[in-house]
């Protein structure tokens, strides 16, 4: 008796069993254990290697290869096999054509290309009719919170006005970027609760991109998808620093400062 007849499983069946485990492994990690999703893209490109990986170890062999391919070759020419193998010949373009079609439907999931949460910024830009200097320049309402913290409050609530009217329909009444307009945007909205957003930035860089949105991004940040508007169209100069003052003070973060650099 061959060793090919003593598998109690398959070796193709083998090679599936492997595949699927180790996708619902990635499910189980990722989502489950870890909750964070892993974006379709990259499961996509990690099953891609797990697939050539598997693949190779179970062909490794000559004896391997023939288990592996063995059941292949009988569906195609064993004529005892013929309604099995119309009906696998009607099934499998049929899910080709199913996952070619979810494929084409619109997605909310990030790029598949690389996208950075905070780009280089300029040392320079124009807002407002006027030049601004990224390195030096600083909120000019961040002094009250020292020296008239009852002012300072009450700047806060003005940028939350603002907030609420303008920008929480995209990036939501919590700022954690689940606005009733988020779904509708690719990518979604960022985050401002995480602390890989707000909390690592400079209010220099949120005065930046708030007031120019998608259309100011660097050409050298590209590929880069925003569908941040060009506020400086909209709000004044000191309604967009209260803003600032408003997200770092709902989330409970302090921006990072030059000085500290």
């Amino acid at each position: 008796m061959t060793m090919a007849q003593k598998r109690l499983i398959p070796r193709l069946l083998q090679l599936a069993l492997v595949v699927l485990g180790v996708y619902f492994s990635f499910i189980l990690v990722f989502d489950v254990l870890l909750g964070q999703l892993i974006p379709k893209s990259l499961l996509t490109m990690y099953m891609v290697f797990v697939v050539s990986g598997v693949v190779m170890v179970f062909t490794f062999t000559e004896e391997g290869t023939q288990e592996l391919v063995g059941p292949i070759k009988a569906l195609v020419e064993d004529p005892s096999k013929k309604m099995l193998r119309n009906v696998v010949f009607v099934i499998v373009p049929l899910l080709a054509g199913y996952y070619t079609y979810t494929s084409m439907l619109p997605s909310f999931e990030a790029p598949m290309e690389l996208r950075t949460i905070h780009p280089a910024p300029p040392s320079k830009f124009k807002a407002f009719g006027k030049s601004y200097n990224l390195t030096t320049l600083e909120n000019p309402y961040r002094k009250f919170q020292k020296d008239d913290p009852a002012k300072f409050r009450e700047l806060v609530k003005a940028g939350g006005d603002v907030y609420i009217k303008n920008c929480q329909y995209c990036h939501g009444d919590k700022l954690d970027g689940k606005g009733p307009y988020a779904s509708g945007l690719n990518p979604t909205p960022l985050n401002f609760q995480d602390v890989g957003t707000i909390a690592q930035l400079q209010e220099s860089f949120l005065f930046w991109r708030i007031a120019t949105g998608g259309p100011g991004l660097p050409a050298e940040a590209a590929p880069w998808i925003s569908s941040m508007p060009v506020w400086q169209n909209f709000l004044t100069e000191d309604e967009i620093w209260k803003v600032i003052l408003y997200l770092y003070d709902y989330t409970g973060r302090q921006p990072r400062s030059w000085a500290h650099e």
